[in-house]
């Protein structure tokens, strides 16, 4: 019997929309399961037309989620690129933005910052300030306005999206919707499209879903969320995920040392030189103190 494969194009709860050939299958996993992420490869089984039993998960090239410290939120799988939204107005979160970096670097996903409404001039001087410690860093840093200019924001990320996988994150208000909007011209139809198929209602704001751009190239739209928990990662694949450390990795006087108060700790050396910023250094005190409730370890 032809086995038939799928890509999971959205979910809700344990409601997934499986695409295949350009068909669309509502798909259902087998008992209480939900480990299946958009942009899976799915093994499907139909049990009606239009209908579909979840049978197994390929392998995943990348998969990015986030956790607390009772459960896991799965965002997407095979992701090749992550796009942070983030705005003049409201102020963004610099919490939420090196949670997302470390899931990124952690997960071999490329991360973006996409500042938007650089339109308002005012507050723009103050917010390119804020990203300067993340372009420092390497981090690439995109200045857009899909609201009041459409022809230079499509100039600017179409040529980063071609052939990507790439899923957009931000807090609510940064002009993700707007983005997404101008990106993919039938989002609104296809989102509706999707909500109906999932029988989610109203509720399209609540599930993560995945469009096309085009032939060989994916858009993923997350709800907008203002936590991102990583309690998954360990102390180690904490300090790799946090670029600014790597160097001085493996320096320290200890080499079991946690980079918090040791003597002779090479990451310190470099928070106190001003090679790693305070506000990271105390990001990645944090991460390790919840990982630690967690998994267990002091």
């Amino acid at each position: 019997m032809t086995k038939l494969f799928g890509t999971v194009m959205a979910a809700h709860g344990r409601h997934y929309l499986v695409e295949a050939d350009s068909v669309l299958f509502n798909c259902v996993t087998r008992g209480k399961k939900s480990d299946v992420a958009v942009g899976d490869v799915v093994e499907y089984k139909l049990t009606s037309k239009n209908q579909g039993v979840i049978e197994a998960i390929t392998e995943r090239k990348t998969l990015l989620y986030r956790s607390d410290q009772y459960r896991s939120k799965l965002l997407a799988a095979n992701l090749t690129q992550l796009f942070i939204v983030v705005a003049t107005e409201p102020g963004f979160s610099d919490d939420l933005i090196s949670r997302a970096l470390v899931a990124a670097e952690a997960g071999g996903i490329k991360p973006h910052l996409v500042l938007n409404k650089i339109d308002v001039l005012d507050l723009l001087p103050h917010a390119k300030r804020r990203l300067e410690t993340y372009q420092a860093m390497g981090y690439p840093v995109h200045l857009v306005s899909a609201k009041t200019n459409p022809e230079q924001t499509l100039a600017t990320l179409m040529p980063l999206l071609e052939g990507q996988s790439t899923i957009l994150i931000g807090q609510s208000g940064m002009g993700k919707s707007s983005l997404i909007n101008l990106l993919i011209p039938d989002a609104e139809i296809a989102t509706r499209e999707i909500s109906a198929a999932l029988d989610t209602g109203k509720h399209t704001t609540t599930f993560v879903r995945s469009y096309h751009l085009n032939a060989n190239s994916i858009i993923i739209d997350s709800p907008g969320f203002q936590e991102f928990g990583l309690h998954h990662l360990t102390e180690g694949m904490l300090e790799r995920a946090f670029p600014e450390f790597r160097p001085h990795l493996g320096h320290c006087k200890f080499y079991n040392c946690h980079h918090h108060t040791e003597p002779g700790c090479a990451v310190l050396a470099a928070v106190a030189s001003g090679d790693i910023t305070k506000m990271r250094h105390e990001m990645y005190e944090q991460l390790v103190h919840e990982a630690a409730q967690t998994l267990g370890y002091k």
